[in-house]
């Protein structure tokens, strides 16, 4: 029988007024986080108003996942509730950035049907830390420009910036991105040919040839598929052979079939794609048709 008023609950009581079970109110009780205002006469918790204030500033701190030592502190006016939260949320930033990185992996390896090593060298990309990263872009770049001084300086600067590091907050396709695209960049025989591309480019430039002339040949060529393929110019025809004749002159054009081929393959194009993606933004479309279209007037008209 309690006799202290109708101001203090029992415990049970608490509990059917809060929701919450009579175990976990006790269990905060015996964890000196909630505080009984009194007790009855056969020693039993009693709480009053002060109490389900109290109970419910527990709940919320602890569904927001502070741990009791938090509340306590809280509670106790030994920290402010600003400070709990900004570590908080820097602690919670922390476990999403390793669960992105955990799904994306996970992500990989159900796409890939990956073997156990496979998966193990995965998880191992994308946990590098930033220096590691680094590196692994700058042995790249050594790789494919190393020793080419003559290389067009824009194709060097566009590479440098183009090739992206893995943002501070990545999104869980970033990181899949990121993992192939390291994957990509590390792979000898992809550095070979990036390699050779870049040679083939400073094999022919000349002392006095402007920077962005190696991208202007392309973007030209891209053009001018694109306008032969609008008019209906078959890759066999004559007409196909004066568009080849106006963009290459005297031109090698076995030299520019090979190159060409080389630009065309399709761990380039993937390259390309998967830094679109780990920048966070759209690949640029690929101009395969435009492509497909000169290769096939270069076979079809070997000599000029």
């Amino acid at each position: 029988m309690i006799d202290d008023g109708p101001q203090l609950l029992t415990i049970g009581q608490l509990a059917r007024r809060t929701g919450l079970t009579v175990r976990t109110i006790r269990y905060w009780s015996d964890e000196g986080v909630l505080h009984p205002a009194t007790r009855s006469d056969g020693g039993y918790r009693l709480y009053d108003a002060e109490s389900v204030a109290r109970l419910e500033l527990i709940r919320t701190l602890r569904e927001l996942g502070l741990g009791l030592d938090d509340v306590r502190q809280v509670l106790g006016g030994e920290r402010d509730i600003a400070s709990v939260a900004a570590a908080h949320v820097a602690a919670l930033d922390a476990q999403m950035r390793t669960l992105r990185l955990n799904r994306a992996v996970l992500s990989t390896v159900a796409k890939r049907n990956s073997t156990t090593e496979e998966m193990a060298l995965m998880n191992r990309l994308a946990r590098l830390s930033a220096a590691e990263r680094k590196h692994i872009i700058d042995h790249f770049m050594e790789e494919t420009f190393g020793g080419l001084d003559a290389a067009d300086p824009d194709i060097r600067n566009r590479m440098r910036v183009m090739v992206p590091d893995l943002p501070d907050d990545p999104s869980s396709s970033q990181v899949d991105a990121w993992v192939e695209l390291a994957e990509l960049m590390q792979d000898a025989g992809f550095r070979a040919h990036m390699r050779r591309m870049i040679e083939f480019n400073n094999a022919d430039r000349g002392p006095d040839a402007p920077p962005g002339s190696s991208l202007w040949f392309m973007s030209r060529l891209v053009q001018l598929a694109g306008e032969a393929l609008a008019r209906g110019v078959a890759p066999g025809s004559e007409d196909a052979d004066e568009v080849l004749r106006g963009l290459l002159g005297d031109a090698d054009r076995a030299e520019v079939l090979e190159r060409l081929r080389d630009a065309a393959n399709n761990d380039v194009a993937r390259f390309r794609d998967l830094v679109a993606l780990v920048r966070g933004v759209e690949p640029t479309p690929r101009p395969d048709e435009e492509f497909t279209w000169v290769l096939a007037a270069l076979r079809a008209h070997p000599a000029g």
